[in-house]
């Protein structure tokens, strides 16, 4: 038996813990709604996604990089949602085959679709 977690670095676990939840489409944990309380995937499928709190910042590190690929009509709504709670768009180029989005804190997800993308 395996179980996957995913584990985001942070400085403040309370200022990206919003992006994440939308731009995942995630949900607090059942009486774990804290600014550093996991989130989980409401269908059940994806993995869990927690926050480990960094004491200073690591300059020289990537410390997370995701795809998330959406529905077509979904991409759009995704987007905003992680832009409103506090993300940054890095680049719309290649839209709307994927948006690279960064938290706060500069870690990047690529919201995907299967539009526009080459044969």
């Amino acid at each position: 038996m395996q179980l996957l977690e995913i584990g985001v670095d942070a400085l403040d676990a309370a200022a990206v813990r919003p992006f994440w939840k939308a731009v995942l489409g995630y949900a607090d944990a059942p009486g774990a709604d804290g600014p550093s309380d996991p989130l989980v995937d409401p269908a059940g499928r994806g993995p869990a996604v927690r926050f480990q709190r960094m004491e200073r910042p690591r300059p020289q590190r990537n410390r997370l990089h995701l795809d998330v690929t959406v529905p077509h009509d979904e991409a759009q709504r995704r987007v905003g949602a992680a832009l409103a709670a506090g993300g940054r768009l890095v680049s719309a180029a290649r839209a709307p085959a994927w948006w690279v989005l960064a938290d706060p804190e500069g870690n990047e997800v690529c919201v995907s679709t299967w539009q526009g993308r080459d044969g």
